[in-house]
């Protein structure tokens, strides 16, 4: 079994609210997760678009390129209309051979918007699930085609938010249909991600370990703020400074024998919460409970610390 760990740049730079790391240059983070003992990064909004610009960038600081997220628009086009759209983004992935293609349907998604309450995420009429489970089995096969793993992400304030979203997501869509099992929007979102991963091994195709800090959640759902409100205020953290207890997670992992990529991922303010400081304690959280797991020697994780 093959698990590696990598790390998001949302720390660094977010591109859902570009005011938060907004003078960061992709350049700092790629050396900042380099130096912290990452070996992959996701892609980030700002960095180049280009397979000739961004492979010696990536080589440069000897970083693999995991994946990258793509916003859907299944409930307002067809699956041919969404895969030529995201054509581009694709052959980049492919180019740089990330295993890894991460997409939400965004059509009506709040999760950017500051205006709009995080309680008022979009819902799917029963009516409508047939056709967008269709449309996002067809998109999944053809990325596929292409060598990787389509990884569905259910995310807060989307279509695909709460366990019963999730159950009926997975009954509309084909087997081959993977998902990201993001335990801080999993949990946030009232699903036990252990309890996802043990039952749909299959499916679980890429991971983000996240933490959360539940009362500012609540806070945030109490006063009607926005996802983004959230995010500032700190709902999210990095592994092992929150709610979460992350062994059981390593150990659902480990007994249904994922092999793929853990990507610590914290959307928070940079100012606020140092993003090297809070990937060391991510990774070393990980690291921690990956070795009680049996995943990795003890000893190797005992030799990794946050600082």
């Amino acid at each position: 079994m093959t698990m590696r760990f990598g790390v998001s740049p949302i720390a660094w730079m977010n591109d859902d609210m570009p005011e938060l790391g907004g003078d960061t240059s992709v350049e700092t983070v790629l050396a900042d997760a380099a130096a912290i003992g990452f070996s992959g990064i996701e892609l980030g909004g700002r960095f180049p678009r280009q397979a000739g610009e961004l492979a010696p960038l990536m080589a440069r600081y000897r970083l693999d390129l995991i994946g990258g997220w793509w916003s859907m628009r299944l409930l307002t086009r067809s699956g041919a209309a969404e895969i030529a759209a995201m054509r581009r983004h694709l052959d980049l992935l492919e180019a740089l051979g990330a295993p890894v293609f991460i997409a939400a349907e965004c059509s009506d998604a709040i999760h950017g918007d500051r205006t709009r309450p995080l309680a008022d995420a979009p819902r799917l009429s029963a009516r409508d699930w047939p056709l967008f489970g269709e449309r996002v089995s067809a998109v999944a096969a053809h990325v596929e085609t292409r060598g990787l793993k389509f990884a569905y992400h259910p995310h807060l304030g989307t279509v695909v938010e709460r366990a019963e979203d999730l159950e009926l997501f997975m009954t509309h869509t084909a087997a081959h249909v993977g998902l990201v099992a993001d335990t801080g929007h999993l949990a946030l979102g009232g699903v036990d991600a252990v309890s996802l991963i043990r039952r749909h091994p299959g499916r679980i195709a890429h991971v983000h370990a996240k933490d959360v800090r539940g009362p500012v959640f609540e806070r945030i759902l109490r006063e009607r703020g926005s996802f983004l409100d959230g995010v500032v205020a700190g709902m999210f953290t990095a592994p092992g400074d929150g709610d979460l207890d992350f062994g059981p997670v390593m150990r659902a992992l480990a007994d249904t024998a994922y092999e793929g990529w853990i990507v610590i991922e914290a959307e928070q303010d940079p100012k606020i919460a140092d993003p090297r400081t809070y990937s060391r304690l991510g990774l070393a959280t990980l690291k921690q409970a990956a070795g009680a797991a049996g995943v990795i020697p003890a000893a190797a994780a005992a030799e990794y610390r946050p600082w």
